[in-house]
């Protein structure tokens, strides 16, 4: 006789009980999901692994330190067995049947009378995914769909038809450092919900390609500004798309917050009372050193990293950089946004007390097919952005952990 499919159901496991035969590694995998359901767990095996030792601990599950017993599945709901003992799962399982106790066996799923599907979960939805013929059996294939399904719902690709979803207000979305795919998860799902998208040049350009067409995409380093400073004429932008009911979409290079007036653009939202999400960014003070093979920190060279903006000069009186403090720092210094200025600095830093030997890296558009690196010291640096014509945007890291890994990594294809 043809096997039937599986029937997929949703269990409310709230304040039920479940019990859980084994304490082994499937055990640890699916207790997490019966305690985020609000189970009555019950586990009963002579050892466990420490993470649901922990969990007992906890008084998330209770642990019964013995072998399984004959009545344990009495007044059960759902059982998960998977203990080492093939003999002591067969009699469990019996014991379910008897009780008409849903079972999952990890070690002999046609004995089961019940498969766990393969979950994931975005925005509310949980995706669980079974297969209707053998491989069914094969957590890899149903694993891989499911993660296909989740991934699509989390970046926006896999949207219900006339039901993508939208909400109006802005969100400020770091993009991180240039290549697309190291957007969050989350940003990267708003860009796919949004009408409109107010970008950054930093921001990572081959996202804005993805968009739908009728997004509508402003530059803004072309608002029309007028009577009004550039920053203002972007709030200004901001607030008047939130007010006509859009989606707004701010995208920023690297983090809001990391030289990016991130919260001057939410304060002035604030002010004309428009909700705003913040969705962090990977900045690029830690990433693109790490592209091209440096870590700002490193056991035995450097414990601590600082991160400077570089874009007014040492000598300028609108200077908030306490640079004298800086050449005293043992570890690792990272400037964004001072290419221009990097010959003043590093002249500073020297005169401050910095070895004028010391390792300078510079990072030309890092993480993106352009990426080059360019190697100097504090003494040669500002000749040496010269006679490369090292151009913005580059990271620039000072420090001895420029010369721990390779000088080279290659960039993303």
């Amino acid at each position: 006789m043809a096997e039937h499919p599986a029937y997929p159901v949703g269990l409310r496991l709230t304040g039920r009980r479940v019990v859980v035969l084994g304490g082994g590694q499937v055990a640890q995998r699916r207790l997490p999901a019966l305690i985020a359901a609000g189970a009555d767990i019950v586990l009963v095996s002579p050892e466990v692994t420490p993470s649901v030792e922990a969990m007992a601990d906890a008084g998330e599950i209770t642990w019964h330190q013995r072998s399984y017993e004959e009545g344990d599945l009495a007044n059960a709901w759902y059982a998960l067995i998977a203990t080492g003992d093939t003999e002591a799962n067969t009699r469990a399982s019996a014991e379910a049947e008897r009780h008409r106790v849903w079972c999952v066996r990890s070690d002999d799923a046609d004995e089961a009378t019940a498969w766990t599907p393969a979950t994931g979960h975005s925005e509310g939805v949980t995706v669980a995914v079974l297969t209707t013929d053998a491989r069914g059996r094969d957590p890899r294939h149903t694993a891989a769909i499911r993660d296909a399904v989740v991934e699509g719902l989390r970046d926006g690709t896999l949207v219900a038809p006339h039901h993508r979803t939208r909400t109006p207000g802005v969100a400020l979305v770091g993009g991180g450092p240039g290549d697309p795919d190291l957007i969050t998860v989350r940003g990267r799902r708003l860009l796919a919900e949004a009408d409109v998208v107010i970008a950054d040049r930093l921001g990572p350009r081959d996202l804005l390609a993805e968009l739908p067409p009728h997004v509508e995409v402003i530059d803004a380093a072309k608002i029309p500004y007028g009577r009004f400073m550039a920053q203002e004429a972007i709030n200004n932008a901001l607030i008047e798309h939130a007010k006509q009911g859009k989606s707004v979409v701010r995208l920023k290079g690297g983090d809001p917050y990391v030289f990016g007036r991130g919260m001057e653009e939410l304060q002035a939202l604030a002010e004309a009372g428009i909700s705003c999400t913040v969705v962090p960014g990977i900045s690029s003070s830690i990433s693109v050193p790490g592209a091209a093979g440096i870590p700002v920190t490193h056991r035995g060279v450097a414990h601590e990293f600082t991160v400077v903006s570089g874009h007014v000069a040492p000598d300028d009186e609108r200077s908030l950089v306490d640079w004298p403090s800086l050449a005293k720092l043992t570890g690792t210094l990272v400037i964004l946004m001072g290419v221009d200025k990097i010959g003043k600095i590093a002249e500073t830093l020297v005169a401050h007390g910095k070895a004028p030997d010391t390792p300078v890296a510079l990072i030309q558009e890092g993480t993106t097919a352009g990426q080059r690196r360019v190697d100097a010291t504090l003494a040669t640096v500002g000749e040496t952005v010269r006679t490369e014509a090292v151009k913005p945007p580059a990271v620039i890291v000072i420090g001895e952990v420029v010369k721990v890994g390779p000088t080279a990594v290659a960039p993303r294809e």
